[in-house]
């Protein structure tokens, strides 16, 4: 593309708080950077966390086969979120995502409070992901130290972001294809030894009779299930980063229609396929799951040679995908806010290319820190950063159906044709989708063994802090305009 429209030529402007912006300042806002097969690519990508390759084996040494079960409850809950989501964006595409939506649907103070919060939970992962990431880079080249590469990766993808969003896109591209490729090639593979036709490979342990044979489908009892639904929930957090990206592509609506329409075999063929062929392949039971790996344990079991390095390679591309979209996403909330006024003006102002260049050295910043944090304070310090964003997730997920709600009735009344996507059985699974989200919350408050109490106690009190400076930033807001009456 020779010459990139703006937002604000391809949607009609700033007209309110959910549409697309020019931002303020310098630059000529948001551009239409990516293109379709970036959206694709980052939608399927942003399904697959490093959580599912890295934390998928302390669910199964919980839940045994029945983490299936868990796989597929949580599933069904992003699915249902992600068509409500998709239905608000689909009818007006910006990069605050949801949280314009409950900006305008719920109140300022809605999205002023998701919105930060959302933003805080992505610049925790950074300092994750960059040092989980580091950690493999280390094992390969020891010569530079964890924290030189935690640092290398964190400026790396920091340049990238900052070149354009095309230069984001195409990154993400290529790394969400490697994942796609490998989760591909192992459910092929694991599959035809699962059904003894794989050549040259003689698994005596692999079959469909390890789903019964080893104290049942449900080893530990069905309560087993919601506790691996604690364990797996959070590994799908980032499906939404192409609801937020679409704002940014050459067809926005289209993009989040066939994302949101896209996200059941998604969901069915990388996380529950996967899950089924690491399951088959050993007993869940398996000493080799817990010490290695879900995943390589797997790939060990067929005598695949250099199992581990091949799925460390993996691992290291999903943790610089994350860290890649991690970036950009925070980047992209921390605009929204900086436009709608919820955060400084600056956060706002873009590139002559379209980039926020500040929103994003911000959130670099702050990733630092907590990269800083983790090597500094692991115990302390980041332990409580990282619990107290546990949560946010599913933080999320419930005013995504709360704004749905209300945004149904506001675009049937202002503009029903832009009703392209619509929620299935509205209201009823909306409000079913909720209440599975705090039944889910209110267990992890039971859950002391795996440290979900201390997360949701933790999250709620980052929220309460949040909620509080967005009610009393609404009072004086409203204050001042009372008092500029009289003048006017």
């Amino acid at each position: 593309m020779t010459s990139q429209p703006t937002l604000t030529e391809a949607h009609g402007g700033h007209q309110d708080p959910g549409d697309p912006g020019t931002g303020s300042g310098s630059g000529s806002g948001l551009q239409a950077g990516l293109k379709n097969r970036h959206l694709s690519m980052i939608a399927i990508g942003g399904v697959i966390g490093a959580g599912l390759f890295v934390g998928s084996s302390s669910g199964i040494a919980t839940a045994g086969p029945g983490i299936l079960l868990s796989y597929a409850l949580v599933g069904t809950l992003v699915v249902l979120v992600m068509r409500m989501l998709g239905e608000m964006s689909a009818a007006n595409p910006t990069s605050g995502s949801f949280s314009a939506h409950a900006d305008r649907a719920l109140g300022p103070w809605a999205g002023f409070s998701i919105g930060w919060l959302y933003w805080f939970f992505w610049v925790v992962v950074l300092a994750v992901e960059a040092t989980a990431g580091a950690k493999i880079l280390e094992g390969w080249v020891p010569a530079v130290p964890q924290w030189g590469w935690a640092l290398i990766v964190m400026l790396v993808l920091t340049a990238t972001n900052l070149v354009s969003v095309g230069s984001y896109g195409e990154f993400e591209f290529w790394f969400a294809g490697i994942k796609v490729v490998a989760i591909g090639a192992f459910i092929v593979v694991g599959g035809l030894a699962v059904f003894g036709v794989l050549p040259g490979v003689d698994s005596d342990k692999a079959g469909l009779s390890n789903l019964t044979a080893h104290g049942g489908f449900l080893p530990n009892g069905p309560g087993a299930i919601l506790t691996g639904v604690l364990l797996v929930v959070f590994s799908f957090m980032g499906s939404e980063i192409a609801t937020l990206a679409a704002g940014e592509s050459e067809d926005p609506q289209r993009a989040v229609t066939k994302s949101t329409n896209s996200i059941i075999w998604r969901i069915g063929v990388f996380y529950l396929g996967s899950i089924l062929v690491v399951v088959s392949l050993l007993p869940w039971n398996d000493k080799a799951i817990k010490d290695e790996g879900s995943y390589v344990a797997a790939l060990d079991s067929l005598g695949i040679p250099h199992a581990g390095q091949i799925m460390n390679f993996i691992v290291l591309t999903s943790v610089l995908s994350c860290l890649n979209s991690g970036l950009y996403t925070a980047s992209r909330m921390a605009f929204s806010l900086g436009e709608r006024g919820d955060a400084p003006r600056a956060f706002a102002r873009t590139t002559g290319r379209g980039v926020p260049r500040t929103a994003i050295l911000v959130s670099v910043v702050f990733g630092f820190a907590a990269v800083f944090f983790n090597y500094k304070f692991p115990d302390t310090v980041f332990l409580f950063l990282v619990n107290s964003s546990g949560a946010v997730a599913l933080f999320v997920w419930l005013v995504i159906c709360f704004s749905q709600l209300r945004m149904r009735k506001i675009i049937q009344r202002e503009a029903p044709e832009k009703l392209v996507v619509r929620m299935w059985l509205y209201p009823y699974l909306t409000w079913a989708a909720a209440g599975l989200i705090v039944f889910v919350l209110g267990y992890m408050l039971t859950d002391t063994e795996h440290d979900g109490r201390e997360t949701v106690l933790l999250s709620l009190l980052v929220a309460a802090i949040v909620l509080v400076v967005a009610v009393v930033r609404a009072r004086l807001a409203t204050s001042r305009s009372r008092e500029e009456v009289p003048a006017a």
